[in-house]
Order: structure tokens, then C-alpha cells, then sequence
């Protein structure tokens, strides 16, 4: 009866310990769980101020009767054949656009490593070594004690001159993603990734209106060479003039040396003129990834082609297609994600983990079934002490997301101030243009009347000095605005989200 007794009591206290260790468990889960309830909240994600319906206040159109905006196509937007040449040229070439390219790469790479970060790891270890342990130590002495032993067989018996220990496993461990770390990491690799391809695609279209700028400014030069050497023509036909006059006593000295001097003057601005043509074909080859050569280029401005200032579109939809809007607005998700990872980390994280494979003291034994070792692993691990640093870093975290969404806000603003200014510069210049055109036509005939008058003694060879100064600067100033509307057109493609290829 007393045996039976002793042999219940046996029993029970492995299960009663069992029990209480499974309280203490329980207690001490409840405790980090309230630990971890402590977090402090994610800022709310703010939301941008609504755009206007419409770029013209005076106009009353509404949302609905407006269209999506439709992407622009490179090819088709620049009419100048030429220009297209250098900017496919460009996007095989250029220095830059080939390094953010690999910089895609990389945030591509990022991207996967955020998402296997999500699976179990998987690894293989094989352990080989040696151990000689001295007489007078505990594993020396268990080791000794152990070959006395009758419980075991020869197998088991351990060489004490070196230990042997062989040991190839694989091995398995996991985090489990509860709380959302892991996920909301992957979800700001993922969109940084998206924010890094928008990127690339403002650089891309910097590049293009960098280009499309340069290659006009250089026809504009050639222009104005052009002017410059037909207006060379006109003052030597005028200097003629003069200089017959002074040989027959009609015209004096002051009068030829003031029509050289006008001569040596739009000499050294074409001289001028002509750096500035080198230094800008320099610069454009630079773009190109070029060493040198020429830049072949039209003899006159090909205009863009603008039918999409004549459609009803959605400034909502324009604004939001530009890749600087879309690379803040994906950069303000992934710090919405960086905050949130960064709170999960103040809650219990569970991390399991498994091996299996063979494990023994000499290479006889290593490959029979006995040999086969394994263990499962758990743990909860929940911050205490260090919990200040990990406050430190959610605010950080959560300061950036409220920093970012300023810098997007801004984005935006500049966004639709550029483009609605553009629309209206587009607008302009073409009447500019068109009341420049007619003062050029007026100055030719001022030119023509001068030299006639001058010849009839109407005028004083000053008058003709005036009108053919004012006649080149009315030329050279009609260029310029050119210049200025071909300009505005590449800004105007840069404004509206450039191009697709």
C-alpha cells in the first residue's frame, strides 16, 4: 500500500510542476503583452488639400466634365526629326540615366530580401572538431567515469586521448510576423522601389527637356548668325554708299568711320555668337555621353505639337501623373510603413525554430540511425529595459512620415503653380510673336526709306545707322522669343509628366 503511494506521488509532481510552469508562463506572457500595449499610436496618414477643377479660375468647369489625362508621347510631342534622334541617343547613352538604372536594380534587390524576409531560413551546418580534455576537469573525469560504466555498449564508449564531435544538420528558423513588422517593411521596400522607378522617370524626362533646350537654343544661335552675316551685307551696301558720297564731297569722314565702327561692332557680337554656338554643342554632347563631334540640328523651329492645350482634362489627374508628385507620394507610403514597422517593435516578437541530423563521437557511429539527433525550438522575447531606444526610434520614424508628406504637399503646390503659369506663357508668346513679326516687317521698310532719303538728302547718314541697328535687334529679339516659346513648349512637356516611349 505505502509502494502504491509513493509510486502516485511520483507521478503527480512532474505534472504538478508541469502545471505551475505553465502558469508562470502565462504570467509572464500576460506581463510583456501589457508591456507591449504601452506603444504609442502611428501618426494618422494626412491627405493633401484638394487641387482646383481647373487651371483658369475664371473658368467654372466641374470635375465630371472633365477627362483623365492621357500620358504624352515622346515621338509624337517633338516634330523635329533631329531632335528625336538625339533623344533616343540620350536614353542609351547619357551617364546618369544608365546609373539610376542600376540604382533600380538595387531597390529591386531590396525588395526581395524585405519579402523572403517573411519565409523560414534554411540553413545546412556540419561541425568537425577535436578536443582533448585534461585528467582533472569534469568532462575529462565523465568522460573516464563513463567507459566504466556496464550500461553501455563498445559503441558508446568515447576515445579520451581526442574527442571526436560530428555534427551535420540542417536547420530551420522563423519569425512569425504577427504584429506587421516584417510585412510593413516589405510594403516600404516596395514602394521606395516604385518611388526609385518614378525617379528614374523624372530623370528621364529632365534629361529629354535638358536636350530639347539645348538643341533649340542652338538652332536659335544659327538663326541669329544668319541675321547677323544678311545684316553685314546691308551695312557694307551702306557703308558704300557713304564712302561714294565722302569721294564727291557730300558725306564726311565721321560719317564713314561711324558706319565702320557699327561694322566692327555686330563683327565681334557674331564672333560672340559663334563661342556661344561651340560651347553649347559642347554641352549637349556632354548629355550625350560624347567626346566630341557636331550636333546636326534643323535650320528653323519645329514647334511641339499642342492639341493638349485644347483638351478638358483633370488637373487631378495631370498633377498626379508628373513623376516628381508620384516618387513623394510613393516615398510618404513607405515612411507610413517605416512608423508602423517601428511600433511593432514594441510587442512580443515569436521566433521558432527546428534541426535535424546526426550527431556523434566517432566517425564508426556517425552514419547509423542512433545517431539521428533533433530540436524544436520556441521563444517570446518582448522589450523591457530598452525600451527608450526603441521609442527614440518610432518618433524619428514618425517625424519622417510627417516630413515626407509636407515635402509631397510642396510637390504638388509647385506642380500646379509650374503648370498653370506654362499654360498661360504658351498662350502669350504666340501673340508676342505675332506683333514682333510685323515690326520686323516695318524696320525693313524703315532700312529701304532711310537709304533713300539719304540719297535724296531727306535723312543724315544717322537716321540709317538707327534704322539698321533697330531692324538687327528687332530680328535678333524675334529669335529670341522663338527661343522663348520653344522653351516653354519643352516645359510645358516636362510640366505635364514628360513622355512615354
Amino acid at each position: 500500500m505505502k509502494n502504491s503511494i509513493n509510486r502516485s506521488l511520483t507521478m503527480i509532481r512532474p505534472l504538478v510542476r508541469t502545471k505551475e510552469n505553465l502558469n508562470y508562463f502565462l504570467i509572464l506572457t500576460s506581463f510583456m503583452l501589457l508591456l507591449a500595449c504601452s506603444a504609442p499610436k502611428v501618426a494618422e496618414q494626412q491627405k493633401a488639400k484638394a487641387l482646383p477643377a481647373n487651371f483658369d479660375a475664371k473658368n467654372k468647369k466641374t470635375a465630371d466634365s472633365l477627362e483623365a489625362f492621357i500620358p504624352l508621347k515622346t515621338d509624337t510631342y517633338f516634330k523635329d526629326p533631329k531632335l528625336k534622334k538625339l533623344l533616343d541617343k540620350a536614353v542609351a547613352q547619357n551617364p546618369d540615366y544608365l546609373i539610376m538604372q542600376e540604382r533600380i536594380a538595387i531597390a529591386n534587390s531590396h525588395l526581395k530580401v524585405a519579402k523572403l524576409a517573411l519565409l523560414p531560413s534554411f540553413d545546412i551546418q556540419a561541425d568537425l572538431s577535436g578536443t582533448r580534455y585534461g585528467k582533472y576537469t569534469m568532462d575529462g573525469v565523465g568522460n573516464f567515469d563513463t567507459n566504466l560504466s556496464q550500461n553501455i555498449t563498445d559503441k558508446q564508449r568515447i576515445a579520451t586521448d581526442v574527442t571526436p564531435n560530428l555534427f551535420l544538420a540542417g536547420k530551420v528558423s522563423w519569425e512569425a510576423d504577427i504584429w506587421g513588422k516584417l510585412s510593413n517593411r516589405k510594403k516600404a521596400a516596395r514602394q521606395r522601389y516604385f518611388a526609385s522607378k518614378e525617379g528614374m522617370r523624372l530623370l528621364q524626362t529632365k534629361l529629354l527637356t535638358d536636350i530639347a533646350e539645348l538643341y533649340y537654343k542652338l538652332v536659335a544661335l544659327d538663326k541669329q548668325a544668319i541675321i547677323y552675316k544678311k545684316n553685314l551685307v546691308t551695312q557694307q551696301h551702306a557703308l558704300d554708299i557713304i564712302s561714294a558720297q565722302r569721294s564727291v564731297g557730300k558725306a564726311t569722314e565721321l560719317a564713314v568711320q561711324q558706319f565702320n565702327a557699327q561694322n566692327n561692332n555686330i563683327l565681334a557680337e557674331a564672333d560672340q555668337l559663334y563661342l556661344s554656338i561651340d560651347q553649347t554643342e559642347k554641352a549637349l554632347l556632354n548629355l550625350l555621353g560624347e567626346y566630341g563631334g557636331t550636333i546636326e540640328r534643323s535650320t528653323d523651329f519645329l514647334s511641339g505639337h499642342l492639341e493638349v492645350l485644347n483638351q478638358k482634362i483633370s488637373v487631378d489627374s495631370i498633377i498626379h501623373n508628373r513623376p516628381d508628385v508620384s516618387e513623394a507620394y510613393f516615398e510618404l507610403s513607405a515612411t507610413n510603413a517605416d512608423a508602423k514597422a517601428a511600433r511593432a517593435a514594441f510587442f512580443p516578437s515569436l521566433n521558432l525554430g527546428a534541426y535535424g541530423g546526426l550527431n556523434s563521437f566517432s566517425f564508426s557511429t556517425f552514419f547509423e540511425p542512433k545517431s539521428l539527433a533533433w530540436q524544436m525550438l520556441g521563444g517570446l522575447s518582448a522589450p523591457i529595459f530598452n525600451k527608450g531606444q526603441i521609442k527614440q526610434e518610432f518618433f524619428i520614424a514618425n517625424k519622417k512620415q510627417q516630413i515626407t508628406f509636407l515635402q509631397y504637399q510642396n510637390t504638388i503646390t509647385i506642380a500646379y503653380n509650374e503648370l498653370s503659369a506654362l499654360l498661360h506663357r504658351t498662350e502669350a508668346f504666340q501673340n508676342v510673336l505675332a506683333h514682333k513679326s510685323k515690326e520686323i516687317e516695318h524696320l525693313e521698310i524703315a532700312v529701304n526709306v532711310s537709304n533713300d532719303l539719304y540719297l535724296s538728302g531727306s535723312a543724315n547718314y544717322l537716321e540709317i545707322i538707327s534704322a539698321q541697328k533697330n531692324k538687327l535687334q528687332a530680328e535678333l529679339d524675334f529669335v529670341e522669343i522663338q527661343l522663348k516659346n520653344a522653351d516653354s513648349q519643352v516645359l510645358l512637356y516636362k510640366a505635364l509628366g514628360g513622355g512615354i516611349n
